[in-house]
Order: C-alpha cells, then sequence, then structure tokens
C-alpha cells in the first residue's frame, strides 16, 4: 500500500500491526469499564470523562465535546445527577445557561476506571523488556503527535472510552 502524500511504502503488515494494537488498547478500555458494576452506561461515562476534561462548562460545550445534541445531553445530565454524579448550575452572566459540573462522586468514579486502565496497562507493560517499553512509549508519542497534527479537530475532543 503507498500514500501518495508522502510517496512512503506502508506495509500492510504495519497496518495490520496498529490495527491489532487498537483492539487491544479498545480491548483495555472497555474491560476498565466493567468496574463500574452496571452503575453507569458507557454513553454516561463518556460525559464524565468529558467533564473531568472540561471542567465546569455550559452544557453545550458539553454536546460539541461529545458531538451530541442538546437533548441527549440533557437525558444524560438528568440520569448521572440523579445518581450524585453530576451537578447542574447557572452561568452567573447569563442565567439561561445550564453548566454542568463533577461531584466527588464522579469523579471518584472517573479516577476509579482509569487507575484500573493504569493497572491493566503496568501488567501489560511489565511482560516487556525495559528496551522495547521504551520504543514503544517513544514510538506511540509520535503516533499522537502525527496523528492530531494529522486531525486536530477530531481529536480536541474527549476520547469516547
Amino acid at each position: 500500500m503507498q500514500m501518495d502524500s508522502a510517496a512512503v511504502e506502508i506495509s500492510d503488515s504495519q497496518i495490520d500491526a496498529l490495527e491489532t494494537a487498537t483492539r487491544d488498547l479498545v480491548g483495555v478500555a472497555l474491560r476498565s469499564l466493567q468496574l463500574l458494576h452496571g452503575e453507569v452506561s458507557l454513553p454516561q461515562f463518556r460525559m464524565l470523562i468529558a467533564l473531568t476534561d472540561l471542567g465546569p462548562c455550559p452544557s453545550s460545550q458539553v454536546a460539541a465535546a461529545l458531538g451530541l445534541g442538546a437533548s441527549s445531553i440533557t437525558r444524560l445530565a438528568d440520569r448521572l445527577e440523579a445518581a450524585g454524579h453530576v451537578s447542574r448550575g447557572r452561568d452567573l452572566r447569563n442565567r439561561s445557561v445550564v453548566t454542568l459540573q463533577l461531584t466527588p462522586s464522579g469523579e471518584q468514579l472517573v479516577n476509579h476506571v482509569v487507575e484500573g486502565r493504569r493497572v491493566e496497562l503496568a501488567r501489560i507493560l511489565a511482560a516487556l523488556e525495559p528496551a522495547e517499553r521504551v520504543a514503544l512509549a517513544t514510538g506511540l508519542g509520535h503516533l499522537h503527535t502525527v496523528a492530531d497534527e494529522a486531525f486536530p479537530a477530531d481529536l480536541q475532543s474527549p476520547l469516547p472510552l
């Protein structure tokens, strides 16, 4: 397979390796959600992650970050507020603007999942030789930089998992 823009030869085995790594990392993310024991759904968790990244903000900003409509955000916020993970407020400059923020319970939930992921990732990395870990971290850092340059608008929103 050849990339026209850079005239660089990319092999199918290189793409296959990245596709396999993608599936592996998505698997880590999905397994970490099992730590929630059904307390929140995947869309609800996405909102919690968005609020972790954004901090207290207008609900319209959360909707934009997640690529969802206002009504979807309202429904998600209703459920998360009822569960005690999100609180609503008003913008002091414009009382018609509804703001959202994580509660300590929401923060704890996100931290629990993130810590679970970190434990699993550490377990996986421990199976590699130190030089392999360094090379992997360096390569993934470069991959992120290139992906961020190629698709900056797409990568500014919070990750779905």
